[in-house]
């Protein structure tokens, strides 16, 4: 029977990283957020200090309102920190990038569009020197691999709300990214296709390889998609309470996952935090 591993580090070994600078992507170095109120400042994060190496798939769990959504907007560069720092490939980030794709809860598409057309939005901002035959080609890829070759010219509002989603993860794999990060992509979703839309996440990913940052309130989500599942603390000043390395081999499978031995001890690690 093989054995869990927790990463323990200490937090002079959090800050100056555990990783050999070459093998990291995304690096969170006392990173901290505060908003102020007319009570005063509230600190959302604080002293938090992350590693993601290159092609790591990083799940991260925690109550409401411990500050997950707010870390990954400010990784995404659509909220500013306010301390410390966030780089990628040792660059400090100052704003939203297509080095950065982002998944939300909602799509977010526009309504009046086809599902080629929103996909297409991006490509076209990130590859204006390709040949419009070209933007397109790499658009239909995707689409195809997240099932909707036939629904390339139906308008978003269209679609169902998985569908929309589908056409969510094809535009954002699309740019070409180098971080991909996720906040609750799935959340909305009836279990059915909660299921089916992870399989074709984690196919597509399998392929690309990209360096992934997923939030997710479930607990099995978090343990069949990531390398690491890292757990926050609750807020205020919330920060990295426990990581936990997931020892399954890739490519994984949803049976092989639940038929490993220490499934059930990923698991109740992850509900002990969460309960406590």
């Amino acid at each position: 029977m093989s054995t869990t591993t927790k990463s323990k580090i200490t937090k002079k070994e959090a800050r100056d990283g555990i990783f050999p600078s070459s093998d990291v992507m995304l690096d969170l170095k006392d990173l901290k957020k505060v908003y102020p109120t007319r009570k005063g400042d509230y600190v959302v994060l604080e002293d938090l200090n992350l590693q993601i190496k290159k092609e790591e798939f990083v799940t991260i769990i925690g109550h409401s309102g411990c500050g997950k959504t707010t870390m990954l907007s400010m990784i995404a560069g659509l909220n500013p920190i306010s301390g410390g720092s966030i780089s990628v490939l040792s660059k400090h980030i100052k704003g939203p990038g297509p080095d950065r794709g982002v998944i939300f809860q909602s799509p977010s598409l526009m309504p009046w569009m086809t599902s080629l057309q929103n996909v297409m939005l991006g490509v076209n901002q990130v590859f204006p020197d390709a040949t419009k035959k070209e933007r397109e080609d790499v658009a239909k890829y995707y689409l195809q691999k997240v099932g909707l070759e036939d629904a390339f010219h139906k308008k978003a509002s269209e679609l169902s709300q998985g569908m929309q989603q589908r056409v969510g993860i094809a535009r954002a794999f699309a740019i070409k990214p180098k971080v991909l990060l996720l906040d609750e992509p799935f959340g909305m979703l009836d279990s059915l296709t909660r299921g089916e839309l992870q399989d074709i996440l984690i196919e597509i990913w399998n392929k690309e390889k990209i360096t992934a940052v997923m939030i997710t309130h479930d607990v099995d989500e978090a343990i069949f998609l990531a390398d690491r599942v890292v757990m926050m603390t609750s807020g205020p000043k919330a920060k990295i309470g426990d990581i936990l390395d997931i020892n399954f081999e890739r490519p994984r499978t949803r049976k092989s996952v639940l038929e490993h031995d220490d499934y059930y001890t990923y698991r109740k690690h992850l509900i002990d935090f969460l309960e406590h």
